[in-house]
């Protein structure tokens, strides 16, 4: 199912506020905590009235974070200097209910600025706009000190604001100034005894009795998302959120806050989920009350996803219309750099529960960092073809190790985490190809589903075309051996002719004729339709006349029918591999018939001589390793009177594998398993004809699901009895597929060592993986032997 525009199946689960602080342990009135039940101070400003202050008058503002009301009648807010031991006084009156705040007005300064809401306290105390220290004490009795404030008897909840402070909960604030207050994390609720951890130095945002209403009042969008995967406040109801409306869909608008703060790893906005249409338009000025809540797309299927943060079941106030939309934050040169090669250092599994939230370093935190955020790429590349849903990888020019084509490389070490997929929900997306640059400036709202990152575009983006086309390879010369691989993709007789076509056009032109191509995913005559038929005869026969037609040789083939319903892929098509084959230039298949989908081949010794039992057979077709997956084909063939050994594979698909970009890291890739298997099954048939002879000529080949880095590759060259070809080429030429925009190695040619002794030529012709139109989505590759 894919989602458009928020459209979803969905179950949340809201906890009460009393779930957040329930576990909380009263402690003695008056004195300094860790993590105070009740009242904080939330906010301090000290540059009012001075030039170009937002508000006239000094301000601290206090906050409710229990459940119960807390009286503050006879206690007073007191300040000092950064340095100073003389404390000034306001005398407190009245109560502060659960999830409130209280607003303490201070002096004017001697400029202008906007007034304050109206006070909850009234003083006259000048503070000072950078630095300073402010208590709040439960009595009347003015402080004394200039150090150790913080534990003083009296003392409810203590801050040193600029570095100076001479006292503080832990470390000072950064150093304010007239347009920046320190304002607490959570809307006032996060409190670890830290004053440089609780508090951020942003824009003020005086809230008074007024605000809040059974949960955080007034919060601002960088509280809620926090420095973190999900929500600090997950669950809890919020009040006065304020921002302008970045994008609307038919069931939920993007909200960005025009006032960052200073802490890049907070992202300043958020989806508000109105599940119909929103009734606010982009451009809108507005303030939202609702519960934050953490979303997983995907539904029951989406597990492995990361949630994203939203508002939901909103309230939303429009104050205004048609105003300037925040700046779109720029990735790349210039801007934002992400992390070049970690995606995630997680080792604990859930990482939304794992901390060590870092942006800087890992991909999966530094996208996580913008969720919801305009964001802006320039001149990006397109390292990935558009999709059929209207998705295109792209990423920052500048990115490394990339193709020689112009797409990114997947490595064992580096799964490109500079990578998003653009979306085409907002706004149509155009199509493009590997080594495309989209000119200027692509701009949307980042969101994340189905395991990536999603930069949803407010505006179809420009394409500069790269110029990239279809490669051919050399012609094979005399004596030499030409041998090709190619996945097919799921080709069926009820294919338009203009598949066939294409596809006899890449094997005639493109590959120039092999002597050999071994097919993978030709389907049965029915196709998908899952009737009982496995017979592959009018495919092939399709496919061959095609071929001759595009002016190539006659092709004949070699293949075994599977059991119905037994070899996995499509259901209903019995995907199998097939050996096509010309003989005009000295090729010929070695028959020995008898073999049935289920018979199990073997290497028969002939004086010294090996040959197989069947040809074609399947290698171990009952074992498990090839349950539900394509069962290996085994052919003898003889070029020039030489016998040559060809294993046709089409290994276990990468199905059920965790994403790279998803909840859990490092991503499980359980489908190893049974490729592993599968290979040591394949590797245990080669070399007991190498037993026979070493100098065998033994090709393997086919699309095998794995990297040329991974344990699959190495399980079958262990002992050096193949070599597998895409290892030797250099690291920007190795690929045959491209996966949400990583250019990868899925498909293998390997060799006896005799073979590898001579001078062959090997080549992986792109002319599929990096288009957006394709004949299928593998690029076929070819070897050329010399085997006089």
């Amino acid at each position: 199912m894919r989602r458009t525009d928020r459209v979803r199946l969905r179950a949340l689960a809201v906890a009460s506020a009393a779930t957040v602080v329930g576990a909380l342990v009263a402690l003695p009135a008056g004195t300094a905590q860790a993590v105070s039940p009740d009242l904080v101070i939330s906010q301090v400003y000290g540059g009012g009235g001075n030039s170009g202050a937002p508000y006239t008058n000094d301000f601290v503002e206090l906050y409710n974070r229990g459940t119960t009301p807390v009286s503050v009648t006879g206690w007073t807010v007191q300040y000092a200097s950064a340095a100073g031991s003389s404390w000034s006084r306001t005398t407190l009156s009245g109560t502060v209910a659960p999830g409130r705040y209280f607003l303490v007005q201070e002096a004017a300064g001697a400029g202008s600025g906007a007034a304050l809401p109206t006070p909850d306290a009234t003083g006259t105390i000048a503070m000072g706009a950078n630095a300073g220290k402010v208590a709040l004490v439960t009595n009347s009795t003015a402080l004394t000190c200039a150090t150790g404030c913080a534990g003083q008897p009296g003392v409810k909840d203590f801050v040193g604001y600029g570095t100076t402070a001479s006292s503080a909960e832990g470390s000072p604030t950064g150093n304010l100034a007239n347009t920046t207050a320190a304002v607490r994390a959570g809307g006032g609720a996060t409190d670890t005894d830290d004053n440089a951890a609780d508090f951020a130095a942003t824009a003020p945002t005086p809230r008074n009795s007024a605000s809040g209403g059974g949960g955080t009042g007034g919060t601002r969008i960088h509280d809620l998302q926090g420095a973190a995967r999900t929500s600090p406040l997950a669950g809890r109801p919020v009040t006065g959120v304020p921002g302008i409306v970045t994008a609307a869909g038919p069931s939920g608008y993007w909200l960005q806050d025009p006032q960052p703060d200073t802490d890049p790893a907070t992202s300043e906005a958020v989806y508000v989920y109105t599940a119909s249409a929103p009734g606010v338009a982009v451009g809108d000025s507005v303030q939202v009350g609702g519960t934050v809540s953490e979303y997983r797309p995907g539904g029951t299927g989406g597990a492995t996803n990361l949630t994203v943060t939203e508002l939901t079941a909103p309230t939303t106030t429009v104050l205004a219309h048609n105003a300037a939309l925040p700046a779109a934050t720029l990735v790349g040169a210039g801007g934002r750099v992400p992390p070049a090669a970690v995606i995630s250092s997680v080792t604990t599994g859930d990482a939304e529960t794992a901390g060590g939230f870092q942006p800087a370093t890992d991909g999966l935190d530094f996208w996580e960092s913008l969720e919801g955020m305009r964001v802006q790429l320039n001149n990006a590349a397109v390292v990935g073809p558009s999709t059929s849903f209207g998705e295109i990888p792209v990423v920052p020019q500048g990115s490394a190790t990339r193709s020689a084509r112009g797409g990114i490389l997947l490595q064992a070490a580096d799964g490109n985490p500079e990578r998003v997929l653009l979306d085409d929900v907002l706004a149509p997306t155009p199509a493009a190809n590997v080594g495309d640059t989209l000119s200027g400036a692509t701009v949307g709202v980042l969101d994340y589903s189905f395991g990536n990152f999603k930069l949803l575009v407010t505006a179809t983006p420009a394409v500069l075309p790269g110029g990239l086309a279809p490669e051919t390879t050399a012609a094979p010369a005399a004596g030499e051996l030409s041998t090709a691989t190619f996945n097919v993709e799921n080709l069926a007789p009820g294919d338009p002719q203009s598949k066939f076509d294409g596809l006899a056009a890449a094997v005639v032109t493109n590959l120039r004729s092999p002597d050999l191509v071994a097919l993978e995913e030709i389907q049965d005559n029915s196709g998908a339709t899952d009737n009982g038929v496995v017979a592959a005869d009018q495919t092939l026969a399709r496919l061959t006349a095609a071929i001759t037609s595009a002016g190539g040789p006659a092709y004949s083939y070699r293949q075994l029918d599977p059991v119905n319903d037994q070899d996995g892929g499509q259901p209903g098509g019995n995907i199998r591999q097939v050996f096509l084959y010309r003989t005009d230039r000295g090729l010929s298949f070695t028959d020995r018939p008898g073999a049935g989908s289920t018979t199990a081949d073997s290497v028969v010794n002939n004086g010294g001589v090996p040959a197989l039992a069947y040809s074609p057979g399947r290698i171990d077709p009952t074992n498990t390793a090839f349950n539900a997956s394509r069962k290996p084909l085994a052919g003898e063939f003889r070029w020039n009177g030489r016998p040559v050994f060809v294993i046709a594979n089409h290994f276990n698909s990468k199905g059920g594998d965790q994403p790279l970009f998803g909840r859990y890291q490092p991503p499980a890739r359980p489908s190893e398993t049974q490729r592993h298997e599968q290979a040591t099954v394949v590797k245990s048939f080669t070399d007991q004809i190498l037993a026979v002879d070493p100098n065998a000529a033994v090709i393997v080949l086919g699309d095998l699901n794995d990297f040329e880095f991974s344990q699959t590759a190495d399980l079958l060259t262990a002992g050096g009895s193949l070599v597998d070809l895409p290892r030797t080429l250099p690291l920007t030429e190795r690929y045959t597929y491209v996966y949400e925009g990583n250019s990868q190695v899925l498909d293998h040619i390997l060799i006896s060592p005799a073979l590898a002794a001579r001078s062959y030529s090997y080549d992986i012709v792109h002319l599929n993986s990096e288009f957006a139109t394709q004949l299928s989505d593998h690029d076929p590759q070819v070897v050329r032997i010399p085997l006089p």
